[in-house]
């Protein structure tokens, strides 16, 4: 298998949505505008208004000058904003690959996925996409820094670039050739500096069993080895740096002390005091820093970056095979002999379980908390593949579903930022037109939290809306979509009976199979038939049906009260 390529995620972050990239360069040419006029508004205050007498003139500069930040607040505002759009697809990326490969590793390996390796490796995502942003902002920083620069250099006094950009190449070569070296050493010191961590974190949690076993000598041993090459991989780093502070030296301030040793000579050119000071800020105050910025945000930032990518794809997700997704003919959904258990030595929750569905029907599970009833969804949509049997919705496997035919609402709905009709139509087919948002809306009890938000335009924030809200914008979502069959894993759990009531009459109304993991028995009352799993056998009929058949949901209607609207299980 190849080995990925860590600049891969960044070139597709980077080219995912050229338009970006235009608003990036355009709000980067106003971040950039003192850098641009700075020294030619300092040359011009004080050759032309200070010194000559016209303090007005001066003033008037040094306003230029002055508008020209306030100009350079508002585009590094839209910067940031604008580099947060583009590394947050990098960062959702990373995370799908790494989380769905601990995923598939773990469905292949029969056991959960590790948490602790998962959270370690988000941990690297975090990092990658801080290395991203920095990397972005220093290098975008530096081009047009040294464009305005130049630019300002030959309006104020071309003769002067010919005593500052020599210098200042000079200076950026020796950067860039030394970055491979400098890039290996700090490369080498963050790995140490981890293994380092690590082993104390290991010592430390396990200096009970160290003292009982007397391995305290073992142990320091050890970790004084690490410590070492730890320190010989500082020195090494030191020693590269040396360059970095050299190209600093060469290309930020050789061309402060040219340009002073050249005043003479500028002089007789012409140059008046406010030019030699002028060139001298143009050199101190915006080219020197943005080189500085640029050793130290490759140097570092860029490191970070790599070794984060390197990580992320060695250790991620698998090579996903293709595989050909199906729509179902309709939402009928047939299971065959199905056994499913979490891991291979763990007791099976679904055992040889078959069941028919017809397209159209309206089926409630009800039963005791674990027994299995979100597991039976989860298989139903093909989140998770049985061990053994066959699991069909309209004829095609479940795990081959086309994700548009089928929807799963689970107890724990999720919104996320941005309007609220951007949340309403995720799954809803392209170019769904108003009025069957506003059916949806209507028809699932939304009206009011979409008065009381200020309309389908409103921009959503997940934390200010209760669970009830957060679930009723999930149900309307999934009304929205196509699919031939719904699941709502207790996703009415938070509803009170009245609004339940309402939500799940609209989706026994749109058609299609119906699933509902009852939360309340009234949920099975208006289901056309009942799944009863308790453990032991599964049944699957009418209330009136059940109650004449089925002891365990004779035994859970006779308990309930629905004066005091109990759940299903206590």
């Amino acid at each position: 298998m190849r080995a990925a390529v860590p600049g891969g995620p960044v070139r597709r972050a980077l080219l995912r949505e050229p338009r970006l990239l235009l608003r990036l360069g355009a709000w980067s040419v106003a971040e950039t505008a003192p850098a641009l006029v700075v020294g030619l508004a300092v040359a011009r205050a004080i050759d032309d208004g200070f010194a000559a007498g016209r303090a007005g003139i001066g003033f008037a500069w040094l306003a230029v000058l002055g508008g020209a930040w306030l100009v350079a607040a508002v585009g590094a505002r839209q910067v940031v904003l604008t580099v947060g759009a583009v590394v947050e697809p990098f960062r959702e990326e990373l995370l799908d690959h790494v989380v769905g490969g601990a995923l598939r590793r773990s469905a292949t390996a029969g056991n959960g996925p590790g948490t602790a390796s998962v959270a370690r490796a988000n941990l690297q995502v975090e990092l990658a996409r801080d290395a991203l942003a920095s990397v972005i902002t220093v290098v975008r920083s530096f081009a047009f820094t040294v464009v305005s620069v130049v630019l300002g250099l030959g309006a104020l006094a071309p003769g002067v670039l010919v005593l500052v950009l020599p210098p200042f190449a000079a200076g950026l070569c020796l950067f860039l050739l030394s970055l491979p070296a400098l890039a290996r050493r700090q490369r080498e010191f963050i790995l140490a500096d981890e293994r380092t961590a690590e082993s104390l974190a290991d010592m430390a949690g396990a200096l009970r069993d160290i003292t009982a076993c007397r391995a305290g000598s073992r142990v320091a041993d050890d970790l004084g080895r690490q410590v070492r090459l730890q320190e010989r991989a500082g020195r090494a780093l030191a020693g590269v740096t040396a360059l970095r502070t050299a190209s600093l030296a060469v290309g930020g301030w050789l061309p402060v002390l040219l340009i002073l040793a050249g005043t003479p000579w500028l002089v007789r050119g012409g140059a008046g005091a406010g030019v030699i000071l002028g060139a001298l800020v143009y050199v101190t105050q915006s080219l020197a820093p943005a080189l500085g910025n640029l050793v130290q945000g490759l140097g570092m930032s860029g490191v970070r970056l790599r070794v984060s990518l390197e990580r992320i794809l060695r250790h991620g997700a698998p090579p996903r095979p293709e595989v050909e997704r199906r729509a179902p003919g309709d939402g009928g959904v047939r299971l065959r002999d199905v056994w499913f258990a979490y891991g291979p030595h763990a007791e099976p929750v679904i055992s040889g379980l078959g069941l028919s569905i017809p397209d159209g029907d309206h089926v409630a599970v009800v039963g005791p908390s674990g027994i299995g009833k979100s597991t039976l969804a989860a298989l139903v949509t093909g989140v998770l593949p049985p061990d053994a049997g066959e699991v069909l919705v309209g004829g095609v496997p479940a795990g081959l579903l086309d994700p548009a035919s089928r929807v799963l609402i689970p107890q724990e709905a999720y919104v996320f930022r941005g309007t609220l009709l951007e949340n309403l139509t995720y799954l809803a087919a392209a170019g769904t037109p108003v009025e069957a948002v506003e059916e949806a809306v209507d028809a699932v009890g939304l009206t009011a939290l979409v008065a009381r938000l200020g309309g389908h335009s409103a921009e959503v924030d997940p934390g200010l809306l209760s669970p009830a809200e957060r679930q009723l914008v999930a149900l309307a979502r999934a009304y929205l979509s196509p699919a031939r069959l719904v699941v709502l894993d207790e996703a009415t759990c938070h509803l009170d009976p009245v609004a339940e009531a309402v939500a799940e009459e609209a989706f026994a109304r749109r058609g299609g199979t119906l699933l509902v993991v009852a939360h309340r028995l009234t949920s099975a009352r208006r289901a056309r038939r009942i799944l009863v799993m308790d453990g032991v056998d599964v049944r699957l009929g009418t209330h009136d049906e059940l109650l004449a058949s089925c002891p365990p949901y004779a035994e859970l209607a006779g308990h309930w009260n629905p004066a005091e609207n109990q759940e299903l299980v206590p």
